[in-house]
């Protein structure tokens, strides 16, 4: 009896033992894209004020966190005041997955001219500035299945969604724990 299951036990170290490599890979193919937690975020290109496109996959290997706002909307402007003090704390961090913070902010702005001020009036200083100028019909709200503002997403560097929907000392208790 002892000796079958040490066969057995011996058989599932064997195999449990097996190439890593070819586990990883296969873990890295099971991820897949979608709006859950450990899901990869959908990709997003649009462009800039200057009408240069920026995809969100651009920014890989930083945290990022993709924030729907829009100048006319008094909550959105309100937070960022908190997303501009982030910003400056996390940028150049280190973290588990990811190196820097940055922010892909995506207006759901009609009128280009109230997003630029709106973006230099709250001194919006990160550079992935995007939108469709579309307003609730902005293909990226669609994407996300944005139905209010602000909102947002919390990715890592490889693209994995983290968290929905944090702000202000969530937000940064969350960067806290992923730090390095």
């Amino acid at each position: 009896m002892y000796r079958s299951l040490f066969i057995l036990l011996s058989i599932i170290l064997l195999i449990s033992c097996s190439n890593p490599n070819k586990k990883a890979k296969k873990a890295e193919l099971t991820v897949v894209e979608g709006l859950r937690i450990g899901n990869r975020a959908p990709e997003l290109i649009y462009q800039n004020p200057d009408g240069e496109l920026i995809a969100l996959s651009s920014l890989r290997g930083k945290i990022v966190l993709i924030d729907f706002w829009a100048s006319w909307c008094a909550p959105c402007r309100i937070e960022n005041p908190n997303l501009v003090a982030i910003y400056k704390k996390y940028c150049d961090k280190k973290f588990k997955t990811g190196k820097g913070f940055t922010i892909y902010s995506v207006s759901c702005d009609r009128e280009k001219q109230a997003w630029t001020n709106a973006i230099e009036k709250d001194k919006l200083s990160w550079e992935h500035h995007v939108s469709d100028l579309k307003e609730w019909n902005a293909e990226a709200t669609l994407i996300y299945n944005i139905n209010s503002i602000p909102s947002n997403i919390l990715i890592d560097g490889n693209g994995i969604i983290l968290a929905w929907n944090l702000r202000g000392e969530q937000l940064a208790q969350k960067l806290d724990m992923l730090l390095e």
